[in-house]
């Protein structure tokens, strides 16, 4: 279990939510500047085009008028109307009309009417409450009798403005899905890319990246390949130079003790000796321990059986061990690393607590995990050190007050629940001593 991230964000962390949040915006943005650019300079030419459809219809329904006997006149705008769907109907002073709307298009194009048809012609978008396109004319510029003629309004909006939309829409969908699938195939080599470096962060060998990527992914994922070639070697190497470490020191360590014990010394001197020689080979197996790269794969271990056994040694030399452990706790862990750490926290909370102590060792239950504490009642560690104790070869004497070690136990147990993908904590109990708490992954469903 990965440590929590920080503060929740509205907005997308990862590179391919921003990557195709950005691209899409940007293509939103051209698409409404294309669409106003298109706009503008489309407005002037369709403007005329109006105005020449509009002049033409006036004019030809003047000329109609003029040349028809005066009893037929009605006949014709009859015709007019059912055929053509032009109106025209006598002004008079107490007209109701309505302006239209005063907007680029409509003032472009009552501009070029007026410039065919006469500075006197008016426009109106309803008149007595019948809508559409009105304009005036008259028969003659010098007679006083003027008249309204009616163009269907679809004459002069613009046709089928939602089949353009649909095309827009459909392309600004097709630019996304092709944004979205250019991100991907740049972010999903990145996610295995990071995948692997958390795996070889918890000590594991991730399988080899695929190299069969576009130029710049494919030089990267090679890079890699070979760091993480390199470090495994590495982590040989230094797994077979610490065995080698070990055999060769101790193997002397032995014959030294058993030197000791048959020196005739006294009895004090000897047990000084003997404790020092015992302290020099902890410290190498804390050595071997910190540098063993452990391949087993894990299992379901339970944790109550298990931490009975590691303490039963502990109680027979006369530590005050309580345990309380739930009976359903069980963890996804390798067994022998797992009893390595919780000897460590142990070993730990024997050494710095005070002789009669009572050392409480707890389990319980947390999100996809369990967690299992081992508190001693020791001097605890100042807050702002807890971090810094988990680094290998660090102590805090001046806390502790002990500086028997190699500073690598605390380390060997952060180590182990990174890389079981658990969590290492320390922290002070309100009422004296030091909780120092794994929390590693659940094995099975939890119980109640």
């Amino acid at each position: 279990m990965p440590p929590p991230h920080g503060k929740p964000s509205l907005l997308p962390r990862t590179l391919l939510w921003q990557t195709f949040a950005m691209l899409t915006m940007l293509l939103l943005l051209a698409f409404g500047a294309w669409s106003q650019i298109v706009r503008h300079f489309e407005q002037a030419p369709r403007a005329r085009d109006l105005a020449q459809t509009v002049t033409s219809v006036v004019n030809l329904t003047r000329t109609a008028l003029i040349n028809a006997d005066a009893d037929r006149r009605l006949e014709l705008l009859i015709d007019l109307t059912a055929m053509e769907g032009i109106r025209v109907y006598p002004a008079e002073a107490g007209d109701r009309i309505e302006s239209l709307p005063d907007t680029r298009a409509m003032n472009l194009l009552i501009r070029e009417v007026r410039q065919q048809l006469g500075a006197r012609t008016r426009f109106a978008s309803s008149w007595e409450g019948l809508e559409g396109f009105w304009v005036s004319f008259r028969l003659d510029p010098s007679d006083s009798d003027e008249y309204w003629v009616m163009l269907p309004a679809e004459r002069i909006q613009r046709p089928r403005p939602l089949e353009w939309l649909g095309w827009g829409v459909a392309t600004m969908g097709f630019a996304v899905v092709g944004a979205y699938i250019i991100v991907f195939r740049i972010s999903g080599p990145l996610r295995r890319m990071a995948h692997a470096a958390r795996l070889i962060g918890r000590g594991k060998h991730p399988p080899k990246l695929s190299e069969d990527e576009p130029g710049e992914i494919a030089e990267v994922a090679t890079a890699f390949n070979q760091m993480a070639g390199d470090l495994a070697q590495l982590e040989n190497d230094r797994a077979v130079i610490l065995a080698g470490v070990s055999h060769d020191l101790r193997t002397p360590l032995a014959r030294l003790r058993l030197g000791v014990e048959m020196s005739g010394a006294p009895d004090d001197d000897i047990a000084a000796m003997v404790s020092d020689i015992e302290e020099m080979d902890r410290v190498i197996g804390q050595f071997v321990d910190y540098g063993r790269s452990d391949e087993a794969q894990p299992e379901a271990i339970e944790l109550k059986p298990l931490i009975e056994d590691v303490v039963s040694g502990d109680r027979l030399r006369g530590h005050t061990i309580e345990t309380n452990v739930h009976p359903a706790a069980a963890v996804l862990a390798r067994m022998l690393p797992l009893r390595r750490a919780l000897r460590n926290l142990i070993d730990n909370a024997e050494r710095y607590g005070h002789d009669d102590q009572i050392i409480r060792i707890t389990t319980e239950p947390v999100e996809n995990g369990w967690k299992i504490s081992v508190r001693d009642e020791g001097p605890g560690i100042p807050v702002d050190q807890i971090e810094r104790l988990k680094r290998p070869f660090v102590r805090l004497d001046e806390a502790r007050g002990n500086t028997q070690g190699a500073g690598l136990g605390l380390a060997i147990v952060d180590r182990f629940a990174r890389g079981h993908d658990g969590r290492f904590d320390m922290a002070n109990h309100p009422g004296g001593g030091l909780i120092a708490s794994i929390t590693l992954p659940t094995a099975a469903p939890q119980k109640s």
